[in-house]
């Protein structure tokens, strides 16, 4: 049947004859019988075959209208990006007038997704064939993926603009606006300015934002003729803090703008209409004078203008205080040690700091503190909008606890308040980051779209896979639909031009472009490579490999290694070493390459030292995997290296070298071999031979918690009774170990460490010192000196004795079913008729006074051993004591 199906179509090709008669004669019917072959070839499941025979067919006849819609439609639903074919398929009958074909084939086209020249011939189309109403729809679509159309977005917005939708006028507006400046026609971004000036000039961060752009793209000038066109607004609305930002903007850029300056002193005048002093500072700071620098004179003129009575001031050495009049230059202020003081205007500019009545130094000193406190803790967005703009409007978070932190809130109720105070600077519209510094925030005065806020954290970003995390995390939450992701979009694009230098930027943006076209298609930068151009460009892989700083670029790479790489488990095996993933041995186990897992887990087992993570991470992860059984690696070899690893590791944190490392291998070695108690299984399988050859090396780890070797030392005793470990010293004839606890015999290494790293060394100093004043006969200090080394000679020796015979309890081995070390014992005083309870220990935890006492001690010798309900009498120093045993529990 399938043989039939491609015999058809080659019949069909042969016919074909490729004439204007036969362009004319074209249906839409006779693509619809196209579509018909194609799924019947993917029923028969011989597409490939079928798209072979078109291709074939289009080397010599390149026109061929059957060959090219079978084989572009066969591309597309393969979610190929190539729409070549079609795209000349279309060509062929747009140029011939067959406008309901070229509808057609771009629909066609557009099941599979947006694409930019399927929608710009579709709207070609219908201006061709006078059908207005489906143009703009499809106009709608066109500039969504066509970030670089500006002219079609403001047709757009005059449309919406003469229907009266002005809400929608102004979003295209807005777009259009963008895209114009990057196209630097200023001729049109005037145009589109007035339009917005007129339709929304209370959007000031938005314009503040855009004349940045012009500023950068235009020119300076520009920017200021544009920004002058919002001031009638303000002033009309008396807002003059945004009017006079305004003006320093322009005169930032202008500073001979004698107009903007004669603005800027009519809007002071009117903000500071009510100030006692206005025009005494204006006069001062020489503002209206064109021959004074601008800047120097609006710095001045607001240094003394801060200065009113009733205002708030800080003086480093007095701290907060209030202006309570000022007379002839002389400023009489209230300091909270200091009151009324006096100060010249000049002294009084350059000594005190101005405060707003709503400042957090302000609000400390002048409100309840219990009162401050809770409005911070309830209203988190106050708190954080007062803090930042109580610094001219930018904080960072460092900022912010040091205003609040011991002085409203203390430390412990930081962290929650942090938190949240975190996740609403993240998500609270009217709060956004600086554009050039990631960790400073500041108060908007209108909200920010998350994607100007994603925008503007990734303009700051100094990081190639900041960024790259950063446009993630994007289309996670957005469309790309925005000017905004088109400029971030651009960025990755362009590392994909110098394909000529691969690196692991090139390679990056290609996976992310690729990825990205691969869910919106119509995004298509037209990439001229493929993943294996790359790779053959590629002078070391694991370089390249080790450079990406995205796990999941590091998996998608590894991805496109397998689908286009024939080599690629060898490449996964070279790639292991640095970036150990069950991804790359899931992938080797399902494919059948065991053999080079085993090849990859004998180079890792023979170099253990020098592969530590990858041997580390097989043993932990495939070591006991049915499939890894068969290679037959010997088990005890396998521990030892681990053993041995861990002993290497504990020394490197002991030399501080790689701590990061070292500390991340130890952990996991410790938790394989004692937590899930891997080492322990094995030991309980082996031969005395093999557990002294693997208990020998875990006994010579002096940092090794002393519990965990005891409990496997017990554990050994259960199974061989008779077992002799390496290196015990025979006990005295009738001498039995002492038990201890953990931490008793851990005081008492810690105390014989002191003596012979502290108090020897000293000693050894003071005799020393007592020799070089010679007559050693009669010099006292000598002989106390000499007296006092040998009572610390015998009071190390004691002690290392005690260490020696000393056995740590194994806390899993209590048995409460009778009176034993570890226990806690509730005796009845049958003589007293009152009860008694005691912690049975050793001699080293011994404390009678809370009633821990020693097995070894008369009371603990006469108790030990015994069981509930037990009454027992007997004699100590001669007196007689009578108990009943009511209970016995864990006591450790």
């Amino acid at each position: 049947m399938s043989e039939d199906l491609v015999k058809l179509l080659k019949e069909q090709l042969n016919k074909e004859k490729w004439t204007r008669a036969t362009l004319n004669s074209y249906t839409i019917n006779n693509f619809k019988e196209l579509d018909d072959i194609i799924d019947q070839a993917e029923a028969e499941e011989v597409r490939k075959e079928i798209k072979e025979v078109c291709e074939e067919h289009l080397v010599h006849a390149k026109n061929s209208i059957i060959a090219l819609f079978i084989s572009g439609v066969l591309s597309l639903r393969e979610h190929m990006v190539d729409d070549s074919h079609l795209i000349m398929l279309i060509s062929i009958f747009f140029e011939n007038r067959k406008w309901n074909i070229v509808e057609y084939l771009c629909n066609r086209i557009l099941e599979f997704g947006a694409n930019k020249y399927a929608l710009r011939t579709l709207s070609d189309c219908y201006i061709n064939t006078n059908q207005e109403e489906k143009k703009y729809v499809v106009w709608e679509k066109l500039i969504l993926v066509d970030f670089e159309e500006a002219e079609i977005v403001k047709l757009l917005a005059h449309k919406k603009e003469e229907e009266g939708n002005i809400e929608e006028a102004v979003n295209y507006y807005k777009k259009a606006l963008y895209r114009f400046i990057n196209k630097t026609m200023f001729t049109h971004v005037k145009e589109i300015w007035g339009k917005l000036v007129e339709y929304c000039p209370e959007e000031i961060d938005f314009y503040y934002h855009i004349e940045k752009k012009i500023a950068k793209s235009l020119s300076n000038e520009k920017s200021a003729s544009l920004l002058q066109t919002l001031l009638p607004y303000y002033k009309e609305k008396g807002l003059w803090d945004t009017a006079i930002k305004i003006l320093k903007i322009i005169l930032q850029y202008e500073p001979k703008n004698f107009i903007a300056r004669k603005e800027i002193v009519t809007c002071y005048k009117e903000k500071f209409k009510d100030h006692s002093q206005l025009n005494e500072y204006i006069k001062l700071s020489n503002l209206n004078q064109n021959w004074r620098n601008v800047h120097d004179a609006i710095s001045d003129f607001e240094k003394h203008i801060s200065f009113d009575d009733g205002n708030y001031v800080y003086h480093r050495s007095w701290g907060i205080g209030q202006i309570t009049s000022i007379k002839n230059d002389v400023f009489v202020i209230d300091f909270p040690k200091k009151q009324a003081h006096k100060m010249s205007l000049k002294m009084a500019v350059n000594a005190l700091q101005n405060l707003g009545h709503e400042h957090i130094w302000v609000l400390k000193a002048t409100m309840n503190k219990e009162e401050l406190k809770a409005k911070v803790q309830e209203d988190i967005p106050w708190a954080l909008k007062m803090i930042i703009k109580s610094f001219d409007n930018v904080a960072n978070i460092k900022k912010i606890k040091s205003e609040l932190v011991p002085s409203v809130l203390k430390a412990s109720e930081w962290t929650k308040w942090n938190t949240e105070a975190r996740k609403i600077l993240k998500t609270n519209s009217f709060f956004g980051n600086l554009p050039d510094k990631l960790d400073q925030f500041e108060v908007r005065e209108t909200p920010i779209s998350f994607e100007e806020k994603a925008f503007n954290k990734f303009k700051a970003e100094k990081s190639f896979f900041q960024r790259l995390k950063t446009i993630h995390d994007y289309l996670k939450h957005a469309e790309p639909d925005s000017d905004y992701f088109g400029e971030m979009f651009s960025y990755f694009v362009g590392f994909c031009k110098s394909f000529s230098n691969v690196t692991e930027f090139v390679v990056s943006s290609y996976l992310l472009v690729k990825r990205t076209i691969t869910q919106y298609p119509y995004l298509n930068p037209g990439l001229d490579f493929t993943f294996q151009d790359l790779i053959a460009n590629t002078e070391d892989i694991n370089v390249l490999f080790s450079k990406i700083d995205d796990t999941d670029l590091k998996k998608e790479f590894l991805l496109n290694i397998k689908k286009f790489v024939d080599s690629w488990p060898d490449i996964y095996i070279k790639l292991f070493h640095q970036y150990q993933s069950k991804f790359i041995t899931d992938e080797l186990v399902y494919n059948q390459e065991h053999e080079k897992i085993k090849e990859l887990f004998q180079v890792a087992l023979d170099h253990y030292r020098e592969y530590k993570e990858s041997f580390v991470w097989l043993v932990k992860n495939i070591s006991e995997e049915s499939w890894f059984q068969k290679f037959d690696f010997p088990k005890e070899k396998l521990f030892i290296c681990m053993v041995h690893l861990l002993d290497i590791t504990f020394r490197e944190l002991n030399n501080r070298r790689d701590i990061s490392l070292n500390r991340k291998i130890n952990k996991h070695i410790h938790d394989y071999l004692f937590k899930e108690n891997k080492l322990l299984d094995y030991l309980m399988e082996s031969d005395e031979d093999s557990i002294t050859r693997i208990y020998t090396l875990v006994n010579d780890i002096k940092e090794l918690d002393p519990s965990m070797k005891i409990h496997i030392k017990h554990k050994i005793k259960e199974k061989y009774p008779d077992y002799k470990f390496l290196g015990e010293p025979a006990m005295e004839k009738g001498k039995r170990r002492l038990m201890v606890t953990k931490e008793g015999y851990a005081a008492k290494q810690k105390e014989l460490k002191h003596l012979l790293e502290v108090e020897v060394p000293a000693n050894s100093k003071e005799i020393g010192i007592a020799m070089a004043k010679g007559d050693l006969r009669e010099n006292a200090e000598y002989k106390a000196a000499l007296e006092k080394q040998d009572i610390l000679n015998a009071t190390c020796s004691r002690l290392q004795e005690d260490i020696r015979n000393a056995q740590i309890f194994d806390e899993h081995s209590i048995d409460v079913s009778q009176i034993t070390f570890g226990t806690k014992v509730l005796l009845k005083n049958l003589k007293s008729d009152e009860m008694e309870q005691y912690t049975i220990l050793g001699p080293w935890e011994s404390n009678p006074s809370a009633n821990v006492i020693s097995y070894l001690s008369p009371l603990g010798a006469e108790i030990y051993n015994h069981t509930i309900a037990e009454e027992l009498i007997f004699k100590i120093n001669e007196k007689e004591f009578q108990y009943r045993i009511e209970a016995i529990e864990k006591a450790l």
